[in-house]
């Protein structure tokens, strides 16, 4: 599990003409905008992985699709986004020994050994296709807040995570190909009209 810091800059385009142009937030909700721009991740791993890192650039696009729906404080409107990134790094701890474990079935006698483990920097490319984004309804004119749930696909030059090496050197029990289920919450910064910044808290699950 990785927790992701995302900062996009993004371009709205419209989708029809408006005349909220003082009001960056209620002309993208009125025109049901497209978003897309440039988009640079930096995690960190929680958990076992806490001593790993992660880096990612890529590019993402969306699609405002419905009206405000009115739901009391969740209110808001759908948009459906997917992004690509192929620019994606994990830094793990370099290869090293590790001691393990090993409790035979039946209750023996617990074995203790030295096992070496792969690590060192993954390099990869990622691309989430679906990600199903709310943009909360907000009285806000240059802020909009959203929370968002995905699910995407990496791949990576070597197996990942790094795991006990096998006889021909390459990490065993992991795959070059992991699913990225993912949520995260965050919101837009309009710096002027139709161009905000997008900040967010992304937590992906690799496996």
């Amino acid at each position: 599990m990785a927790l992701a810091v995302t900062f996009t800059a993004a371009a709205q385009t419209p989708a029809a003409s408006g005349n909220n142009a003082g009001n960056p937030v209620a002309w993208v909700r009125a025109n049901k905008s497209w978003e897309y721009g440039p988009l640079v991740n930096w995690g960190k791993g929680i958990g076992d992985r806490a001593d790993y890192q992660f880096f990612w650039a890529g590019f993402q696009a969306g699609k405002v699709l419905t009206p405000v729906v009115h739901a009391g404080i969740v209110s808001g409107q759908f948009e459906l986004a997917s992004n690509i990134i192929p620019l994606w790094q994990a830094y793990t701890p370099a290869p090293h020994q590790q001691q393990f474990t090993y409790v035979p079935p039946g209750g023996g006698s617990p074995i203790t050994f030295l096992a070496p483990v792969g690590g060192g920097t993954f390099r990869g490319v990622s691309l989430t296709p679906v990600i199903f984004r709310w943009n909360f309804l907000t009285r806000e004119r240059r802020i909009q807040p959203w929370f968002q749930g995905a699910g995407g696909l990496i791949y990576t030059t070597h197996k990942f995570p790094p795991d006990v090496l096998v006889p021909h050197g390459t990490p065993g029990a992991t795959s070059v190909w992991n699913f990225t289920p993912q949520g995260g919450i965050g919101f837009h910064y309009f710096i002027r009209p139709r161009r905000s910044i997008d900040l967010g808290l992304n937590a992906v699950h690799i496996s």
